[in-house]
């Protein structure tokens, strides 16, 4: 989550502590949701008949600092509480540690709105279902600097990687690097042919690391260029979802756009580009919503109230 971005959501809720991030244009998502038989003890709290369970955000580093060596943590520490204090406004964090050493943490956090991205990946129009280590083995091949990259389906059923080279660089002074995996590498594939995307390859390697230190299967699900896409990973204890969004592409702009993976949300406003910024439910009273500066990629969305209106979803 640190990499997506610099504030930390937390909201607990009856089907688990939610964790989540986004970054500052808008074109990255990520939720991590905890159940309640992750933890030993999991207590929500209780909300009124007229109110909804405390939500708060803190700072990332402040969070981070805390679980900075987990190595050491692991040898040490016996439990971890977390309690969150509304009306002290603080987040207590307490460390339980051999010797009956108790190390207590108390963040200050900001009360927000929820923060949630709308998508149903039902919807999309292909699907991939692969073992981390295999995506984490062919990602490697890419330079570290390397901001975007684009997967495409190939003939014969294979699945392509390919860094992403704009169209004005000099085909001469650029070094394209592409490779392909067989379709018996993926646990599964249901892909549109001709499909591609093209996305940010910093957020992908942070799913794709976590995922392989947790062993499990890593699911993209993806439209037409423009749409967001959604990775996820699924576990009896532990869901997690994360979505970003994708270089439009000119020809499929002139076509009339579809309904992709996502749902019940307004039609975007012709006066801005599709990204992911049309399918963000984002809204925080402390500040009145988040701006950063513009990522390099994807254009930062902020609708007009008028552009906000709900309209009828068409059949």
């Amino acid at each position: 989550l640190s990499r997506i971005g610099d504030e930390l959501y937390l909201e607990p809720t009856e089907s688990g502590l939610s964790l989540r991030a986004v970054n500052s244009s808008r074109s990255a998502f990520a939720s991590f949701l905890f159940a309640p038989l992750f933890f030993q003890l999991y207590e929500p709290g209780s909300a009124g008949p007229d109110t909804e369970l405390f939500r708060c955000k803190v700072h990332m580093k402040s969070f981070l600092g805390i679980f900075r060596s987990l190595p050491s943590l692991e040898k040490s520490v016996g439990k971890c509480l977390i309690l969150l204090k509304p009306r002290a406004n603080r987040l207590v964090l307490q460390l339980h540690c051999k010797y009956g050493v108790t190390k207590t943490h108390n963040l200050a956090f900001q009360e927000c709105e929820r923060l949630q991205a709308v998508f149903d990946t039902q919807r999309c129009a292909s699907r991939l279902c692969a073992p981390a280590r295999v995506l984490a083995e062919a990602v490697v091949h890419f330079p570290l600097t390397l901001a975007e990259v684009t997967l495409g389906t190939c003939p014969g059923g294979k699945i392509s990687l390919r860094n992403y080279v704009e169209e004005e660089a000099e085909p001469s002074k650029t070094m394209v690097t592409e490779l392909w995996l067989a379709e018996d590498e993926f646990q599964s594939v249901a892909v549109a042919p001709g499909s591609h995307i093209t996305f940010c390859l910093k957020e992908f390697r942070g799913l794709l690391s976590f995922a392989e230190a947790s062993n499990l299967p890593l699911t993209i699900h993806f439209d037409e260029p423009g749409r967001p896409v959604i990775f996820t990973l699924d576990d009896t204890v532990l869901e997690v979802h994360l979505v970003l969004a994708t270089l439009s592409d000119l020809e499929s702009n002139s076509q009339s756009p579809s309904t992709n993976g996502v749902s019940h949300l307004p039609a975007p406003s012709d006066d801005f580009p599709d990204d992911l910024e049309s399918y963000m439910v984002a809204m925080e009273t402390s500040e009145g919503g988040l701006e950063g500066p513009h990522s390099p990629t994807f254009p930062l969305r902020i609708p007009r109230p008028a552009d906000c209106e709900p309209e009828e979803e068409e059949e």
